[in-house]
């Protein structure tokens, strides 16, 4: 593979020395940007874009041709697992996700079998083009969903406000919620090392309902088994470590936690003060984010405001990947994330002056 040309943010992932805080933003490739919905729509469909190497690499690429973000991340969906373990997912225009065969009996969840990785060949397809238009500009970091929020999906049959199904299982039938979560883990597992095998230079577990769990169900049912896929992933790739990120969208009350379970870095969201967060973790994890992603809907003076309190707030040296609180509005100016990543250029060198 061609050497990398800006490691800036795989080094602040290892608190390595930088000389800027490095910046990506979730969703970075995606409905804000008019040339993805030009790309979706010659895709035909969410899915079509998602199952198409060559669409995948287009609009991966597509926010580094407007902004100079200093990581790329594969375009495909968290939902690619659960729909290759035969759940029948589907996306309906303005109605989000849906699986045909929600997992809600006992009979089809002892059937869940670990995800076959055959069935997610168009993945690692994508990763391996990706690298290869990338040609060492930026690293490109791979993903999954947590298995507790891939079960959300997989239980509920679509998304939910209240996780009725979900919870009824957890504090009803615990030992059903396990065995899902058990197969997930193993296939999410698999499904990351194959990412990484197939070029991915870091890799990304978004535990998106984690959040809504209570303190003790958290530890038993989500971070347990993302401590458990951590300590199984291949953490080194082209003669260089492998980072892995952990963001659990609601989960700063458990970053202590989330810090011990084996990631390199801990993500937050917007309502967790990243100079708290980092006196607290220490120099045990780097940390990522922590923009409101509805702060991009003010003034270029506000969003360069907002980026240099949180930098200033995370303080002098490396450890630091800044990033948006949850993924980039559908609504959001492009211009305005590029007014982000230029103040996030501009503001942080200071910080990293030797």
């Amino acid at each position: 593979m061609t050497q990398l040309k800006n490691d800036t943010f795989l080094r602040a992932l290892l608190k390595q020395p930088v000389e800027y805080t490095p910046i990506w933003m979730m969703r970075q490739a995606g409905r804000y940007l008019p040339e993805y919905r030009a790309t979706r729509a010659r895709a035909g469909s969410f899915m079509g874009l998602c199952t198409s190497p060559d669409y995948a690499t287009e609009v991966t690429l597509q926010p580094l041709e407007r902004f100079p973000l200093d990581a790329a991340i594969l375009f495909s969906d968290i939902l690619t697992v659960p729909d290759a373990m035969g759940l029948g997912l589907s996306f309906a225009e303005g109605e989000g996700p849906r699986f045909a065969r929600p997992l809600r009996d006992e009979a089809a969840i002892k059937a869940l079998q670990v995800a076959p990785l055959d069935k997610l060949q168009y993945v690692f397809d994508a990763v391996s083009s990706i690298r290869r238009a990338l040609d060492g500009r930026v690293p490109l970091i791979g993903f999954s969903g947590s298995p507790f929020t891939l079960a959300c999906y997989m239980i509920e049959g679509a998304g939910s406000a209240d996780f009725r199904h979900v919870k009824a299982m957890l504090y009803g039938r615990p030992e059903l919620l396990h065995h899902i979560l058990r197969i997930t883990a193993d296939s999410v597992t698999a499904y990351l090392n194959a990412q990484i095998d197939a070029g991915a230079q870091a890799v990304q577990i978004f535990d998106t309902w984690g959040g809504a769990l209570s303190h003790a169900a958290y530890q038993e049912f989500s971070l347990a088994y993302m401590q458990q896929i951590i300590a199984g992933l291949k953490r080194e790739a082209d003669g260089r470590r492998v980072p892995v990120i952990v963001f659990t969208k609601g989960g700063g009350q458990w970053l202590e936690q989330i810090a011990a379970i084996g990631a390199d870095c801990v993500g937050l969201d917007w309502t967790t003060d990243i100079g708290q967060a980092r006196a607290r973790v220490g120099d045990q994890v780097a940390l990522q984010g922590n923009f409101d992603p509805n702060a991009l809907f003010g003034s270029p003076a506000a969003i360069e405001q907002e980026a240099g309190r949180i930098l200033a707030a995370y303080g002098h040296g490396s450890g630091h990947v800044f990033n948006l609180g949850h993924g980039i509005s559908q609504f959001a100016d492009p211009e305005h994330a590029k007014a982000l990543v230029a103040a996030v250029h501009r503001l942080s060198r200071p910080y990293h002056a030797v």
